[in-house]
């Protein structure tokens, strides 16, 4: 005997209102980019020579410090902004993604064409490139996740 009654529709309700999965995979993503992004925003923006020098790399001229704050501070910053309101806001996880996707894949395909380039950078770096590929694959799938709901 089907029972039709208050359980059913409130069980019907609770589902509609609770995130599928891979849309909880996917606000994790999004706030797990936005807290790698914003300390190093933070750090890139107060002390760029330490941040610059911690990553093996000399930053001369007068501009310098300025350059490495704007490029990596400013960005990095908004960056965690975006990700950030993605995994909060509905309408702002796509273009989320989309940064994600399009600032990690340029990434990508520029540490690999250095690396066909030359010369090679130190081990340390291989981080990095681990993070950025992981994160533009984390971002697609998750694209792709979202236009299948």
């Amino acid at each position: 005997m089907n029972r039709a009654g208050p359980a059913s529709s409130t069980h019907f309700a609770y589902s509609r209102m609770r995130p599928s999965f891979t849309t909880m995979l996917t606000r994790i993503l999004l706030a797990f980019a936005a807290l790698t992004f914003a300390p190093f925003g933070v750090w890139s923006l107060l002390d760029p020579l330490g941040m610059a020098a911690s990553l093996g790399v000399e930053v001369g001229g007068p501009n310098g410090a300025y350059e490495m704050r704007g490029i990596y501070g400013g960005v990095s910053l908004a960056a965690a902004l975006l990700c950030a309101s993605g995994a909060i806001q509905t309408p702002l996880r796509r273009p989320a993604l989309w940064f994600l996707v399009v600032y990690m894949g340029g990434y990508v395909f520029a540490r690999a064409a250095a690396l066909l380039l030359g010369p090679p950078p130190t081990p340390a770096f291989a981080v990095y490139i681990a993070f950025e590929t992981g994160m533009l694959l984390a971002a697609a799938a998750a694209l792709r996740w979202a236009d299948r709901s």
